[in-house]
């Protein structure tokens, strides 16, 4: 971990970030640009070197990284732990297929399935990846195990979702953005308010064979549902005989001070979907934990991935269950969320109109007065702080956990100076 800046170095390097643009930076935003598809709107930085919570950018200024990879850097940049498991794996063994079986493949399977208290794992890369196993698996699960008549399988979904960007999820999304123009879509799923027990309970019918659904929507802004809404999912699913289906891809692995965010309402689900920091900031690793009634409806030939379960996946996967499983970073993530949301709620009617936390992650509504999310995030970077908007007036925070309090305490200074 980086030795923090103090805040009067930090403001030091702000006020030179907002004089400069940085040649070096100029020059490589435009390299990239030129060569790129427009599928990001990235903010105009360019990072060259990374520890803990800071980056630096290619003209040597220093940036204080809240967003964290939208969760994948949950134990920051470089951690030493994860970055030996890294060093020793790539020395000996990096990818097989699933074709054979590697030495590091059952002692990270058992250690995550040890840590969600289920039987199965099944290892994939990308979180988009594990959703669309996750999906597979309902609707195979549904045919052989409840009966469902073949090809009307029904999967409840989520307004507000964001699960991905495969056509098979864009689909189900009532996001724009991430929809116009690419269909034709999927059949097979219902949309229902996100948060609105009723509405999810008249949804339910016959052919119902799963529900898919964040415990909190972090694309969205951090929504989360009323108290109890999990529970009531987790129920609903029991009544029905229908799966729930939980993406933790986000949520998961620590961030809002437990394991799981459904653990926040003592709810298992059916099925664990995870990814992001399941990878260690390193490489991807995503997964789709479950029991075997559920995952053994898989047979050899119906769901392949060629790097799923690789060997330098498992490696790096198994450090980062390991460190979960002491607890250590969870208990820091509810300490140091608890003074970011005492920090975050002063600044309600000062330029914040709400703000959501749950452990150490937050959104914030800026005042349309202030600017817009990006604006605020311009203004951030200005100073020295990485963050991202979304929905227009939001903002998003991640720390990584690993974060030091003194420098949160001035990332979120720099914040309150920035909608003041």
């Amino acid at each position: 971990m980086t030795t923090s800046l103090t805040t009067e170095a930090a403001g030091t390097q702000s006020r030179t970030a907002a004089s400069t643009t940085g040649q070096r930076t100029e020059a490589e935003f435009a390299r990239a640009e030129a060569h790129t598809a427009h599928n990001y709107h990235p903010l105009p930085v360019v990072v060259a070197h990374a520890e803990g919570a800071w980056m630096t950018d290619v003209d040597g200024r220093r940036h204080l990284d809240l967003l964290s990879g939208y969760s994948a850097l949950n134990f920051g940049h470089s951690h030493p732990r994860l970055l030996r498991a890294a060093h020793e794996q790539l020395d000996s063994l990096t990818l097989t297929s699933r074709a054979f079986v590697h030495d590091r493949f059952a002692d990270f399977t058992a250690a995550l399935a040890a840590l969600c208290g289920k039987e199965l794992v099944l290892p994939m890369n990308t979180g988009a990846e594990a959703v669309e196993t996750a999906i597979k698996v309902a609707r195979k699960w549904g045919y052989e195990a409840k009966g469902v008549p073949a090809d009307r399988a029904e999967i409840i979904v989520m307004s507000g979702n964001f699960h991905g960007r495969t056509t098979t999820i864009v689909g189900f999304s009532d996001d724009p953005d991430a929809r116009d123009g690419f269909g034709p879509f999927t059949p097979g799923f219902v949309p229902v308010p996100y948060g609105d027990e009723a509405a999810l309970a008249a949804a339910f019918g016959p052919h119902t064979v799963a529900v898919l659904a964040e415990p909190i929507q972090g694309e969205g802004g951090v929504v989360i549902p009323p108290a109890g809404y999990l529970r009531a999912v987790r129920r609903l699913c029991t009544e029905h005989g229908a799966l729930f289906l939980a993406d933790e891809i986000q949520a998961g692995l620590g961030r809002t001070g437990r394991t799981f965010a459904c653990d926040h309402e003592d709810v298992v689900p059916d099925v664990y979907i995870l990814g992001k920091a399941l990878g260690g900031g390193i490489v991807p690793v995503s997964a789709v934990v479950a029991d075997r009634d559920v995952l053994g409806v898989l047979r050899p030939g119906q769901h392949g991935s060629t790097f799923g379960g690789n060997p330098l996946a498992c490696a790096v996967g198994q450090a980062v269950v390991e460190m979960l499983a002491t607890g250590d970073l969870q208990r820091r993530a509810l300490e140091l969320g608890t003074a970011m949301r005492e920090r975050l709620e002063a600044m309600v009617g000062s330029g914040a109109l709400a703000v959501r936390t749950r452990g150490l992650w937050a959104g914030i509504d800026v005042d349309p007065a202030v600017g817009t999310g990006r604006d605020v995030c311009e203004a951030l970077l200005a100073r020295g702080v990485l963050a991202k908007d979304t929905h227009g007036s939001t903002i998003r925070l991640a720390p990584p956990l690993v974060i030091d309090p003194e420098d949160l305490s001035w990332g979120l200074d720099q914040l309150a100076a920035v909608i003041s």
